[in-house]
This record gives C-alpha cells, sequence and structure tokens, in this order.
C-alpha cells in the first residue's frame, strides 16, 4: 500500500476528508459511492464502487455480441475504466482508465457519433492521444436511475466505415438495456 503522508482525524460523526490531492488523482468526485473493507491487519481499505462493474462477466458476454453482430470492436466502460472488450486487442482497452473527452461525454448523458470519417473522434482511453486510432464511433452513456453510470462504444480503425443508424440504434439499445439491469 502506498503512504501518502497525509494524516486525518475522524470527526464526533465518524466522518474523515479524504484530501484534495487524492480525490483528484483517483477521479473521486462528491456523489460518488466507495466501499469500505478491512483486512486481517485492521486497515481500512476505500475502493471507488463501479455498480457496471458487478456486471462485468455479462458486459464482456455482451461485447462480443455487439463486435459479431456489427463487425466493429465494442466496448463497455464503467465511469473510469473499460471493462468489456470484443473485436480489438484487449491489452489495447481493457482495464485501461478512459479518457477526460470520453468522461466530458457521459457526465453530459449525450450520445455522441463522429461525423464522416474525419477528424473528430474522440479517445476512448487515456493511452489514445498519442494517435488517432478511431475513423468511425458511436458513444451511448449507461443511464441507472438519473446517474451515468458507463457508456457503451462502437468503433473502427478503418477509414471506410461510417456508423449508420443502425449501429446507433444497436448502441443506444444496449446502453439503455445495460442502465435496465442495474436498476433491478
Amino acid at each position: 500500500m502506498k503512504a501518502t503522508g497525509v494524516v486525518r482525524r475522524i470527526d464526533d460523526l465518524g466522518r474523515i476528508v479524504i484530501p484534495k490531492e487524492i480525490r483528484k488523482t483517483l477521479r473521486i468526485k462528491e456523489g460518488d459511492p466507495l466501499e469500505i473493507f478491512t483486512d486481517r491487519e485492521g486497515q481500512v481499505i476505500l475502493k471507488k464502487y463501479s455498480p457496471i462493474g458487478e456486471l462485468s462477466e455479462f458486459a464482456t458476454e455482451y461485447a462480443e455480441t455487439l463486435a459479431k453482430t456489427t463487425g466493429h470492436i465494442a466496448c463497455i466502460t464503467d465511469k473510469d475504466t473499460v471493462i468489456a472488450v470484443s473485436g480489438a486487442s484487449k491489452k489495447e482497452y481493457l482495464e485501461q482508465s478512459i479518457s477526460k473527452d470520453l468522461e466530458k461525454i457521459m457526465d453530459e448523458k449525450e450520445a455522441y457519433i463522429s461525423k464522416e470519417n474525419n477528424d473528430v473522434s474522440i479517445p476512448v482511453t487515456q493511452n489514445d492521444y498519442k494517435e488517432k486510432k478511431n475513423n468511425s464511433q458511436v458513444v451511448y452513456p449507461i443511464i441507472s436511475d438519473g446517474d451515468v453510470i458507463g457508456s457503451v462504444i462502437l468503433l473502427s480503425k478503418d477509414e471506410n466505415t461510417k456508423m449508420s443508424e443502425v449501429e446507433k440504434k444497436v448502441v443506444q439499445s444496449a446502453a439503455s438495456f445495460l442502465g435496465t439491469q442495474m436498476e433491478l
């Protein structure tokens, strides 16, 4: 475990403040749920909770179905990382932190569709900033109980591929379905 050198006291209500630097590094925002664990040595461990992460096995199967059906790369993310990918190298996407651009799209609760194979495709992961990798993509946020919990992404590296209404509807349906699964 990494030491930070920061010491905080518990207040009379049992609360502790997580320093701003740590919240920023771990991308923890006000209102984000945290899981609390303890270990045998008596340490308290806080972990950012990912509701869609609990469906990771199901999300992987869903991504595989999307990739096979459409012939494109399919990714499913939570609010921080790519939790499922199919049709591309898992090393390139799986468990990689999402890009700031993708995070912004999810925060705005808006769909994103790159236009006509131009240079407006957004990076999916933080590592994608090095070069333009995706020529065409569709991104829909996964919304559960009014909160964004992740996204479904269909993308293509083929410069001749354009996303049609069919791909848009498929991704929208997938995001809607995953959102309703979290509400059950």
